[in-house]
């Protein structure tokens, strides 16, 4: 099953985020669809679109890969289901 997620990255700017990040995602047979990064004033911030495949890995698996990633690289990593992202903002 196809699910698509918005993970959120945010903090200090370190070398590695984007590529930790990636693979992880890729090691548990995510796709990134789509990609948003910027640096401000020394804080690194990232929004990415990606559609996990939940038969390979499920949404929760990947969100603890993830947590764990995060804590290793200093930095807050969110993970949400597309869907309830944007009912979230739509009321």
């Amino acid at each position: 099953m196809a699910t698509r997620t918005v993970i959120s990255v945010l903090g200090t700017d370190r070398t590695g985020i984007v590529a930790r990040l990636a693979t992880t995602l890729a090691e548990h047979g995510a796709n990134l669809d789509d990609i948003s990064q910027t640096i401000m004033n020394g804080i690194f911030t990232m929004t990415m679109m990606v559609t996990l495949n939940e038969d390979v890995s499920p949404f929760n698996e990947v969100q603890s890969a993830l947590a764990e990633d995060a804590k290793e690289l200093g930095v807050q990593v969110t993970m949400q289901r597309a869907d309830v992202f944007r009912m979230m903002h739509e009321v």
